[in-house]
């Protein structure tokens, strides 16, 4: 594992009394920032050996640099992360890094851990009307097969999910805002969930660190009791390029 150790790497691994999703687990070291000389403002993607990725938001405080507690313990969870592991995030451009496992005896990790899926496109293998080729999200749903199907108008724009922990806020991923060339409405203005009923949740657009994520999801998986791990294919309703609703579909329903 020390021979991955470089100037333009960090490790992290648990100390006594510690668990990972302790705030300071959630620290970028001071000096990995002044070795690499790279200020990352807004957010980091890690990507791991099996094709996932997260994008991690960050916010300063007076302590130092920190990944937002959301985005960390959704990593921290989706990579079922113990006790006994290293990672080691090194990184390779802007704002991405890639990690790597490894057990307390040294041993790399280079399958996913049970009860996770491999990544797999989420977006339509075709190009975008922007002109720009589909870009893997932050997390992909890898049971949707087909979701250009579920869709009520094939000319939306739309990604599919698989739901996690954390369900409080919908998160739109910086790749498909590119892809189609979102834009959304100010912090705290109106929108709406349209669900397979035809029943409207209410809904308003957030900004965290500047990325858009949409309050009243938490709502429409109460309302219709959806779990970790349910799939779920989201339409986006369009006024001009503003996201005025998402058209929510079940998949196999």
């Amino acid at each position: 594992m020390q021979e991955c150790l470089s100037k333009c790497s960090f490790s992290k691994s648990l100390s006594p009394s510690r668990s990972w999703k302790s705030k300071s687990m959630r620290i970028i070291p001071e000096e990995f920032l002044r070795s690499t000389r790279e200020f990352f403002e807004h957010r980091v993607v890690f990507s791991v050996p099996w094709n996932n990725s997260w994008q991690l938001w960050l916010r300063p405080d007076k302590k130092g640099l920190f990944m937002i507690k959301e985005d960390w313990d959704e990593f921290v969870d989706d990579n079922f992360l113990g006790p006994d592991d290293t990672l080691v995030f090194t990184h390779q451009n802007t704002v991405y890094f890639q990690v790597r496992f490894f057990k307390k005896d040294g041993k790399e990790i280079i399958s996913a851990p049970l009860g996770v899926e491999p990544q797999k496109e989420t977006a339509s293998a075709s190009t975008s009307a922007s002109g720009r080729t589909p870009t893997r999200g932050r997390k992909s749903c890898v049971n949707v097969q087909n979701p250009e199907r579920y869709l009520l108008n094939p000319q939306n724009p739309y990604f599919a999910k698989t739901l996690t922990k954390s369900n409080h806020l919908l998160h739109v991923g910086t790749p498909v805002i590119r892809q189609y060339g979102l834009e959304f409405g100010p912090h705290d203005s109106s929108m709406y969930f349209i669900l397979p009923d035809g029943n409207k949740v209410n809904g308003l657009t957030k900004y965290y660190n500047d990325s858009p994520r949409f309050l009243g999801w938490a709502d429409v998986c109460q309302q219709y009791n959806l779990k970790t791990g349910d799939n779920v294919v989201c339409e986006f309703e369009l006024s001009g390029r503003v996201v005025a609703a998402v058209r929510v579909h079940f998949v196999n329903e």
